[in-house]
């Protein structure tokens, strides 16, 4: 005898339930089944089999203090584990020899739904670097567009969304004219802060937006003029010490609830969980040699956490 199809729907849903259980997830009950699910964090990374102190841009990079390209190998897997675990899909753009900073995608362009705003990088020592990603974003269903003229802009190292503005930063590697051109080419609201720290030479190296309204930041990489602009448009501001900015706190991933961040930010950890969020350190110290940590050697493909345009 044929079994009804309600009672058919129902052993489906079962079936469904028991895979899910099976590799550790829980979708609820048989209703969630037919609700919209949430779309899978994406994040693009490119592993560093040609990763290493080739030149000095930064004032974190030096010749003499090599990066252990085993050691990076390790620390970068142990970062892509890490993301992985908390739900991300990752895609890989193919390393390139004698293009050492590859690995730090987050510098590739600006991702807006489905455009990026390609980087034009200040140092020659990158310049090679652009192409590969214009061409990874193309093949991958993005509409990729360059700045107009001769302006240095840095992708979302110098930029980054928090609610519907995007905050931007500029001096040491973009120019404050082409970030203007980013927020006229999508339309949005841009407050563009000048940098003053050469350690901090990315905007994501001391400012992480967590969610609309609510970010980390270095007080001390802005001039008085960036920290009141940051504290007038994000309500719930969150500062990070010298110690810890040090060690690359700010310069975190968000996924839902989840921040990973470098080791040796405890303070910080601590003020994220008071605050409902889910902290998680890796080892990323041969990357700090570079000028760089977990934000850093990742893309967001599908738009960071705190977008507004979400």
């Amino acid at each position: 005898m044929s079994q009804s199809p309600a009672r058919e729907t129902d052993r489906l849903r079962e079936g469904f339930r028991d895979i899910w259980h099976r590799i550790g997830f829980w979708i609820g009950p048989p209703s969630a089944l037919e609700a919209p699910l949430k779309p899978t964090p994406h994040i693009l990374m490119c592993p560093p089999d040609y990763f290493g102190i080739e030149y000095e841009i930064n004032p974190w990079m030096n010749r003499a203090r090599q990066a252990d390209r085993a050691e990076a190998v390790r620390q970068w897997q142990g970062l892509r584990s890490l993301l992985d675990s908390v739900g991300v899909r990752i895609s890989l753009l193919e390393p390139v020899p004698g293009l050492p900073d590859l690995v730090f995608t987050a510098n590739a362009a600006l991702i807006f739904k489905q455009k990026a705003i390609l980087a034009r990088f200040r140092y020659s020592q990158r310049q090679g670097e652009e192409p590969y990603y214009e061409a990874w974003l193309a093949a991958n269903g993005f509409c990729a567009l360059p700045l107009p003229g001769e302006l240095y802009f840095e992708g979302a190292g110098d930029a980054l969304f928090c609610g519907e503005t995007l905050f931007s930063g500029y001096r040491f590697r973009s120019d404050a004219r082409a970030l203007q051109q980013v927020g006229a080419m999508l339309g949005c609201r841009v407050i563009p802060m000048e940098l003053v720290d050469g350690y901090y030479y990315h905007l994501d190296t001391c400012f992480c937006p967590l969610a609309a309204g609510e970010a980390i930041y270095f007080p001390g990489a802005f001039d008085e003029y960036g920290r009141k602009v940051l504290a007038e448009h994000v309500p719930r501001l969150l500062p990070v010490s010298e110690n810890e900015a040090r060690c690359f706190a700010c310069n975190a991933v968000v996924v839902g609830r989840h921040v990973v961040t470098n080791t040796g930010c405890p303070q910080l950890h601590a003020l994220l969980r008071g605050r409902g969020y889910e902290p998680h350190e890796t080892p990323l110290d041969e990357f700090v040699k570079a000028g760089g940590s977990a934000k850093c050697l990742t893309l967001r493909l599908d738009g960071e956490e705190s977008a507004g345009w979400k």
